[in-house]
């Protein structure tokens, strides 16, 4: 017998060429400061590898990551002279493993301050630090006591050079929110009482809050990957995205026909079905009951979703999909942001859960 079992199923299209230009057009309201690229979570699903060289080759020189593990991955694909922050700083036992990478801890506590202050003692090094500051979201970072003990205690830098001093912001996606204001108030104080240093505030909404908010890195995640970064007006960023899943069964039924798990939906004229291999396991949310398309033309979800499967009203389809036919779940006419309204959630979640099943391709950027 002759045949690949690994018939693909399901298929997410990653456009390269959409994330550079995506962190271009971030990279041109910088002004003269720089774009960095939050590219964790293995750049929220999309592939932190492929992702980062992409955006490498297009000049991105500024890397942020959550985990140490992250940063060890992509150190093996990027230039030494490009920099990879690892927000949640050097957890105990891994600080040999960032100093060979040459990774940056951002620092959150005063604890992990010594820690790491302890490391250059050991080493004889003066190694790279970024120093997060608590400016309101009361999440990560140095308290403004903190803050304020290194200022009277400047010892407490000893070894360290200090590469960027950055917060974040809690309501950047909610434009007239007074806590931005507040936030970035709070983060010139603070970071006046330090040594002089790059700083970083603004993540994708905080980009589009105004020139207040850039200083001298920008921080943007979602907005390079399609995500709306303003929520308040119509998304500026290109889609990154294609989810597409194989059609694996049609049918006809006739008027009154239960459909799926616990018989939630009933059909209610005689209709034509179609199975599709895509489910939660896929990271489709389970209560996204939303639509796919077959060439332009709509087919609403019936039923539930399962783990592996989706049924699909084709009844209204004047071009009828055929056993074996891809249709379209993320596309120009149904956005991650659709999909994330539709369950109730956020864009990220949507992008971060997409599964280990999915065969992904990369369309490479344009020279």
């Amino acid at each position: 017998m002759t045949g690949d079992a690994r018939q693909v199923e399901a298929l997410l299209t990653v456009d390269l060429d959409a994330v550079v230009s995506n962190w271009r057009l971030l990279a041109a309201m910088a002004g003269s400061g720089e774009c960095g690229a939050v590219v964790k979570a293995d750049a929220y699903g999309l592939g932190a590898v492929q992702v980062t060289t992409a955006l490498e080759a297009a000049g991105c020189r500024t890397f942020f990551v959550a985990h140490s593990g992250e940063g060890l991955e992509l150190r093996r694909a990027l230039r030494l002279d490009s920099r990879v922050f690892v927000l949640n700083g050097a957890p105990a036992g891994t600080e040999s493993h960032l100093i060979d990478a040459a990774l940056t801890p951002v620092v959150n506590t005063l604890r992990d301050l010594a820690a790491w202050r302890s490391c250059a003692a050991a080493t004889g090094r003066r190694l790279a630090v970024a120093l997060q500051l608590d400016t309101g979201m009361a999440r990560l970072g140095l308290a403004p006591e903190d803050v304020e003990m290194i200022a009277a205690d400047n010892s407490l830098l000893d070894g360290l050079s200090v590469e960027l001093v950055m917060s974040h912001l809690a309501c950047a996606d909610e434009v007239g929110h007074p806590a931005n204001e507040t936030q970035r108030r709070e983060f010139e104080r603070l970071r006046g009482l330090l040594p002089d240093a790059p700083a970083s505030l603004a993540n994708s909404s905080g980009t589009f809050l105004g020139e207040g908010f850039h200083l001298d890195v920008l921080r943007p995640g979602a907005a390079l990957y399609g995500i709306n970064p303003t929520p308040w007006t119509s998304n500026p960023m290109r889609q990154t995205v294609c989810l597409r899943a194989r059609l694996i069964q049609t049918r006809k039924v006739k008027g009154g026909t239960p459909v799926g798990y616990g018989h939630g939906s009933t059909v209610g004229r005689d209709a034509s079905l179609a199975t599709i291999s895509l489910g939660y396991a896929d990271g489709w949310p389970r209560n996204a009951i939303t639509v796919a398309f077959h060439r332009g033309q709509p087919m609403p979800f019936k039923g539930r979703v399962s783990m592996d499967s989706i049924v699909l009203d084709i009844t209204g389809c004047g071009d009828m999909p055929n056993e074996g036919d891809f249709v379209d779940l993320v596309c120009p006419d149904q956005t991650v942001d659709d999909i994330a309204g539709a369950a109730g959630t956020i864009g990220y979640e949507i992008l971060t859960r997409l599964g280990k099943r999915l065969h992904r391709t990369y369309v490479a950027p344009a020279v």
